[in-house]
C-alpha cells in the first residue's frame, strides 16, 4: 500500500465522481477485468431470448434438427460459464473494493492523528466514527451496487437493443417509445409510496425515542408511581406506528398490484403487436422473433427501472465521499514536519507574554501570561471556572500554540520544535482516567515495547495499585473491560498514575487528578502523586487544597490573567484571591 497521507489531494476541488475515479487509481485493471467477467457471466440473461427464438423457429419452420442441438449446446455452455466467471468477477471486484476501503479508513485514521486537538473539540466523536465506518461503507456499497445492479441493467439493455437492431431492426422504434413510457408510469406511481415510507420511518423514529426516554425515566417513574401513565404514552406511540404501518402495507399492496398490471399490459401489448406484425408479414419477423421481442421488452423495462432506482444509493455514496473529504481536507493540522526533533528535556519553561484565543471567539483565554518554571518545580494553577487553567495546560502539552508571545522549553521556542518528539518526555494524568479494553499490563505499558514485569510491578507499587491488581483473577493479565468498567474510580486513577510512572517523564501534567475521588482513594492517590512528582517539572490544576498546598509555586488566574503567585503559606497570609478561593474548603 502507498504511504499515507496521500488521499487528501484526491478530494481538493474535485467532483465526487473524479474523486471516486482517483480512489481506484491502483485498482482500475481489477475493475476492468471484473466488468468484462460480469458481462460474460451475465450473457445468458440477454442471449436466452435469442436462443429461444432460434429453437422456436426450428420447430415452426421445420429447420434441420441439428440447429436445435447446436442452440441447446450453446445455451448449456453459456449457463455453465457463469460459475467461473462469477468467481472471477467477485474476486476482482472485492479485492479492489476492500483495498480502497482499507486505504480510505487508514487515510482517515492517519488524518485524525494529524489534526489538532482543537478540531476534536469542535467535532463530535460519534460523527467522526461514522465517517470512518459508515461513510466508507456507503462508498463501498455504492460501487458494489453500480457493478451488480448497474452492469446487469446496462448489459441487459445494450444486449437487447443490439440483438433487436440486428434481428428485427424495424421493431426497434417500438421499444424506444414504449419502454420509457412504461418505466415512467411505474416511477410516477412510486412517488406517493416514497412519501408514505418517509412518514412511517418518522413514526418509527418517534417510537424509538419514546422507548429510550421510557428506559431512562424508569427510576423516576417507579419513584412516583407513574407506570400506568408512562405505559399509556408508549401505547399511544405504538398505535400511531401500527396505523402508519397498516397504511404503508396497503399502499405497497396497491402499488405492487398496479405495477404488475402495468408491466403485464405493456408486455401483452408488445406480444400482440409482434404477433400481429408477424401474422400479416408487415415486417419480416418470424414466430421465434415474436417470442424474442416479448422477452426483450420485459428485460428492457426492468433494466430501465433498475437504472432509475440506482439514483438514491449513488446519491448516498456521493454524499459519503463529500463527508469523508471534510476530514481529509481539514486544514486544522498540527504542524510538526520540518521542525527540530527533541532529543532530551530538562523541564525548564518560560512563558513570555503569552496570549491565546480560540478560533471563532473574540475573547482571549489567557492574556500577557508570563511565568518562569525551573526544571523540577511543581506549579499549581487555581482560579474560577473559565480562568484559563486548562488553556495553560494545553499550551504546555502543545495541543495548542500561542497566538501571541512564546513559550521556551529549555531555552528553545516551542514553535520551532517537533512536538511529537517532545511529548515522549511528557505524561498526563487527567481527571477521568482514559483506559481501554485490554489487560492491566496492556494499559500500563501502552505504547511501550518489551517492558519487564518487574518494571510494571514497580510502577504499580509506587502508584499504590499493586495490592488490588494482585487480588484480580489473573493479576496483570486481567482484562479490565471497556474504559476500565470493572474498576472503581480510585483504581482507574492509580492505573493512570502507574502508566505515567513507567514512562519516567520529565514533564508531568495533573489535570484535576483527585477531584472525583472519595477520601480514602484520595489519600492513596496523594501518596502516589507525591512519588510521581518527585524530581519532575509538574503542572497541576486542582480545586482541592490537599492537592496543591505543597506545590513549589501556586499561580492564581482570573479571566486569563495572573493575579497572584507564591507558596500556599505566602498566599494565605496575603488574604487575597487565593485565600478567598480556599475559604469554603477550610470551613470559613
Amino acid at each position: 500500500m502507498k504511504p499515507q497521507p496521500f488521499l487528501e489531494s484526491y478530494f481538493l476541488n474535485r467532483h465526487p465522481l473524479q474523486t471516486l475515479w482517483l480512489l481506484f487509481d491502483n485498482d482500475r485493471p481489477r475493475l476492468v477485468v471484473a466488468a468484462i467477467a460480469f458481462v460474460i457471466k451475465h450473457s445468458p440473461v440477454w442471449l436466452l431470448p435469442l436462443l429461444t427464438a432460434n429453437i422456436v423457429d426450428v420447430v415452426v419452420q421445420q429447420k434441420p434438427i441439428a440447429e436445435l442441438w447446436w442452440n441447446a449446446l450453446l445455451l448449456a455452455l453459456l449457463i455453465f460459464q457463469n460459475m467461473p466467471m462469477h468467481v472471477l468477477y467477485m474476486r476482482q471486484l472485492s479485492t479492489a473494493l476492500r483495498c480502497v476501503e482499507t486505504r480510505l479508513r487508514s487515510g482517515l485514521s492517519r488524518q485524525l492523528q494529524r489534526l489538532s486537538i482543537g478540531y476534536f473539540t469542535r467535532a463530535s466523536a460519534g460523527v467522526l466514527q461514522s465517517k470512518v465506518v459508515r461513510d466508507v461503507e456507503n462508498i463501498e456499497q455504492m460501487v458494489r451496487t453500480l457493478f451488480d445492479a448497474g452492469l446487469s441493467a446496462s448489459s441487459g439493455l445494450v444486449g437487447a437493443l443490439v440483438i433487436t437492431a440486428i434481428r428485427a431492426p424495424a421493431f426497434l422504434p417500438f421499444f424506444l417509445v414504449i419502454v420509457p413510457v412504461s418505466a415512467w408510469l411505474v416511477q410516477t406511481m412510486r412517488g406517493g409510496l416514497a412519501e408514505r415510507n418517509q412518514q412511517f420511518r418518522s413514526q418509527v423514529e418517534r417510537m424509538a425515542a419514546r422507548l429510550t426516554e421510557m428506559t431512562h425515566l424508569i427510576p423516576i417513574t417507579r419513584a412516583h408511581g407513574l407506570e400506568q401513565e408512562e405505559l399509556e404514552r408508549v401505547d399511544e406511540t405504538l398505535s400511531r406506528v401500527r396505523q402508519a404501518g397498516l397504511e404503508l402495507d396497503m399502499l405497497n399492496a396497491i402499488f405492487g398490484s398496479l405495477s404488475w398490471v402495468t408491466y403485464s399490459m405493456f408486455n401483452i401489448l408488445c406480444l400482440v403487436a409482434a404477433a400481429w406484425v408477424a401474422y400479416y408479414q408487415i415486417l419480416p419477423i418470424t414466430a421465434g422473433d415474436v417470442v424474442m421481442l416479448s422477452g426483450y421488452f420485459a428485460s428492457l423495462t426492468g433494466s430501465v427501472m433498475v437504472l432509475v432506482n440506482l439514483l438514491p444509493p449513488i446519491s448516498k455514496g456521493m454524499e459519503s465521499i463529500h463527508s469523508v473529504g471534510e476530514v481529509l481536507k481539514a486544514p486544522d493540522l498540527e504542524q510538526n514536519e520540518g521542525k527540530l526533533p527533541v532529543e532530551s528535556v530538562r523541564g525548564e519553561f518560560r512563558f513570555e507574554n503569552v496570549s491565546f484565543h480560540y478560533p471563532d471567539t473574540d475573547v482571549s483565554a489567557i492574556t500577557d501570561f508570563s511565568l518562569e518554571v525551573p526544571a523540577g518545580q511543581n506549579v499549581a494553577f487555581v482560579g474560577p471556572s473559565g480562568a484559563g487553567k486548562s488553556t495553560v495546560l494545553n499550551l504546555v502539552i502543545g495541543f495548542i500554540r500561542p497566538t501571541a508571545g512564546r513559550i521556551l522549553l529549555d531555552g528553545r521556542d516551542m514553535n520551532t520544535l517537533d512536538l511529537r518528539t517532545y511529548r515522549r518526555f511528557v505524561s498526563v494524568v487527567p481527571q477521568e482516567s482514559i483506559l481501554f479494553e485490554g489487560t492491566v499490563r496492556d494499559n500500563i505499558t501502552y505504547g511501550l515495547e518489551n517492558v519487564p514485569d518487574s518494571n510494571v510491578e514497580a510502577a504499580l507499587r509506587d502508584a499504590n495499585a499493586w495490592d488490588f491488581v494482585c487480588e484480580m483473577p489473573y493479576g496483570l493479565a486481567t482484562h479490565i473491560g471497556e474504559r476500565g468498567a470493572k474498576l472503581s474510580g480510585g483504581q482507574k486513577q492509580r492505573l493512570a498514575i502507574a502508566r505515567a510512572l513507567i514512562r519516567n517523564p520529565r514533564v508531568l501534567i495533573l489535570d484535576e487528578a483527585t477531584s472525583a475521588l472519595d477520601t480514602e482513594s484520595e489519600a492513596l492517590i496523594q501518596q502516589a502523586l507525591a512519588r510521581l512528582m518527585r524530581g519532575r517539572t509538574t503542572f497541576i490544576v486542582a480545586h482541592r487544597l490537599s492537592t496543591i498546598r505543597n506545590a513549589d509555586k501556586i499561580v492564581v488566574l482570573k479571566q486569563g490573567k495572573i493575579v497572584e503567585t507564591g507558596t500556599h503559606e505566602e498566599l494565605m497570609q496575603r488574604g487575597g484571591a487565593y485565600a478567598d478561593l480556599q475559604a469554603p474548603q477550610r470551613g470559613l
